[in-house]
């Protein structure tokens, strides 16, 4: 299979989220994903726009989700960059805890990282923050 690559600008909207997680699982199923697999590369894709958008972005509407889609012979890869503050994953809440089980919100990161094979944040030198999200059609 030759690379294929996808690359969006997109709106911080929660409409935005809903076009990314339906491409990306089109892209997935192209590379051969199926099953629990595209279900979870969906809801890492959801919960990482969602993230962007809102806590990024803070719906702000002159901020942009930037998206690039990479697909191989072996791998998945999701970019989603967006243009806030910046976070770091490491000094969030455990979702696990006793007071994070009693919260609405707070496990989309979780979630992400245990869905998928590699999560990895890093600023932009842009500023924003950029999720790789990578799920192997093999594993390794």
């Amino acid at each position: 299979m030759t690379a294929v690559t996808f690359h969006q600008e997109l709106d911080s909207t929660l409409e935005t989220v809903a076009q990314l997680e339906k491409l990306a699982v089109e892209v997935a199923q192209r590379a051969g994903f199926r099953g629990p697999s595209l279900d979870q590369i969906s809801l890492a894709t959801h919960e990482t726009a969602t993230n962007a958008v809102v806590h990024g972005n803070r719906y702000r509407t002159e901020k942009k989700v930037f998206v690039a889609i990479v697909m191989n012979e072996d791998r998945f890869e999701i970019r989603i960059a967006d243009q806030g503050d910046g976070f770091d994953p490491d000094t969030l809440p455990d979702p696990l805890a006793t007071q994070g089980l009693l919260q609405d919100s707070g496990r989309g990161i979780y979630l992400s990282r245990a869905f998928m094979d590699e999560y990895l944040v890093q600023p932009r030198a842009v500023g924003g923050t950029e999720v790789t999200l990578i799920k192997y059609l093999r594993p390794r």
